[in-house]
């Protein structure tokens, strides 16, 4: 045999070796790929629910305390309404005895003006009859202020 032969033979040897291990390689890794699918099979089918049940898990230990302060605000507002018709009521009941108390005054400050026309009129009432007196007699002249001023002439 010559030496080109006995090469030649050792390369296809060694190319089936290589062939037989790459085929060994070949098949763990069908068996793996196949095994990596089965699990992400069984993964998928289990996948949606564990999803749902992890997002109501978390939205509702979120929501429970957001509830509880929405609850909270809402028992404020209503406090805070009711306490506003109260100070709404009493301002009312405040304005009502404030024009109460002005009509009292206006009918107390009237009835004092009142009472010095009445006053005023005796005195003219008596001034009068002083210079008729005056006059019949034969007295000094009287000129009224109320003749002499233009702006008292024509009276109220």
């Amino acid at each position: 045999m010559d030496e080109s032969a006995i090469d030649r033979a050792k390369e296809r040897v060694e190319q089936r070796a290589d062939a037989a291990a790459l085929d060994g390689v070949l098949e763990r890794t069908r068996a793996e790929l196949e095994a990596l699918a089965r699990v992400a099979a069984a993964a998928t089918d289990g996948l949606p629910e564990r999803v749902e049940n992890a997002v109501q898990d978390g939205l509702r230990e979120q929501v429970l305390p957001v509830g509880r302060n929405l609850a909270e605000i809402r028992g404020l507002m209503n406090q805070v309404l009711r306490r506003l018709e109260n100070l709404e009521g009493d301002t009312v009941a405040d304005r009502h005895a404030r024009v109460d108390d002005l009509a009292l005054l206006v009918d107390l400050i009237s009835s004092g003006w009142k009472g010095v026309d009445a006053r005023l009129a005796r005195i003219e009432a008596l001034v009068g009859r002083l210079e008729e007196g005056l006059q019949e007699r034969g007295g000094a002249i009287v000129y009224r202020i109320e003749d002499r001023r233009p702006d008292v002439a024509n009276g109220p």
